[in-house]
């Protein structure tokens, strides 16, 4: 559960919303294929550089001690896609996605382009 408190009151938002949420905003992005598995070294590093990590497929979403959030994304893109432009476009959206639905503050979104699909 990852909890934000406020004037009116405590929020928790369960993991698996989040992660769900993250997914289907990336998956509606154009240019996008699928999301790919989020690697096991790489949850490893994340879980032992600091915050909680919750992980999906394609979707890795890690706390700091500030209560912001960061988001890993691990996708395939289809072939012919210009990557730099719609890698902007993801992470603005999955930002104001997630900031809009939550109340939380996203500090990182990171796009990791794994595979293409021809």
């Amino acid at each position: 559960m990852v909890s934000i408190e406020n004037h009116i009151g405590k929020i928790s938002v369960s993991e698996s919303y989040i992660t769900e949420l993250v997914r289907h905003t990336v998956c509606d992005c154009f240019g996008v294929a699928d999301v790919c598995n989020v690697s096991t070294f790489r949850s490893a590093v994340s879980s032992l550089t600091g915050g909680r990590l919750f992980k999906r497929k394609g979707v890795a979403v890690r706390t700091d001690k500030n209560g912001g959030l960061s988001i890993d994304l691990h996708i395939k893109v289809t072939y012919g896609t210009n990557i730099a432009a719609a890698v902007n476009s993801i992470t603005h959206k999955v930002a104001f996605t997630v900031e809009e639905a939550t109340d939380m503050q996203v500090n990182a979104v990171n796009v990791y382009v794994d595979d293409m699909n021809s």
